[in-house]
């Protein structure tokens, strides 16, 4: 269950209007327009808040989006490149977040790096569609995954910042 902080952001992201997939020709421009206007709103939010976190930028049909994502552990930041496919099904399929640099460093991943969030937000995402979109995939399902499974990484030393690296690297 979210808290209450995360229900008052997650409440302020507009909620999609236009039902159209990448298939939908007609729609898909007008969709792709709310989910701009929805992230831009979002990644605002959150600067307010001063808790930015994430770029993400798309091709030319809003078919494929790739940009960084950061997770700031014990005063330290940790980027990762991260991309995604918008489905042929969706808004009723909510996008596959893949962040490859961490394939196979955790169980809670599938092949090729894409995150997994089938048993906490593929449900939330069905019970919303099609009136979410891309922002509240970002703030209920790649927020909450990097919160619970980049500490873990990195208590287990699968995730090293890049200044111990280096240094690392130094000694050798």
């Amino acid at each position: 269950m979210a808290d209450d902080a995360t229900r008052r952001a997650v409440s302020q992201i507009p909620l999609q209007k236009t039902h159209a997939g990448p298939r939908d020709r007609a729609l898909w421009p007008q969709r792709l327009k709310e989910e701009y206007q929805a992230l831009i709103h979002f990644v605002e939010q959150n600067k307010a808040a001063d808790n930015d976190w994430f770029r993400l930028e798309s091709n030319a049909d809003g078919t494929r989006w790739t940009g960084t994502c950061w997770f700031i552990h014990e005063l330290l930041r940790y980027d990762f490149r991260l991309e995604f496919d918008i489905p042929v099904t969706y808004p009723n399929t909510a996008p596959e977040v893949a962040i490859p640099e961490l394939d196979g460093k955790t169980a809670k991943m599938y092949r090729g790096g894409k995150i997994c969030l089938t048993d906490h937000f593929a449900p939330l995402w069905a019970r919303n569609a099609p009136r979410f979109g891309l922002a509240h995939l970002m703030a209920l399902g790649l927020g909450p995954w990097l919160a619970v499974e980049i500490p873990d990484l990195i208590s287990k030393g699968h995730v090293v910042h890049k200044e111990q690296q280096r240094e690392a690297a130094a000694v050798e």
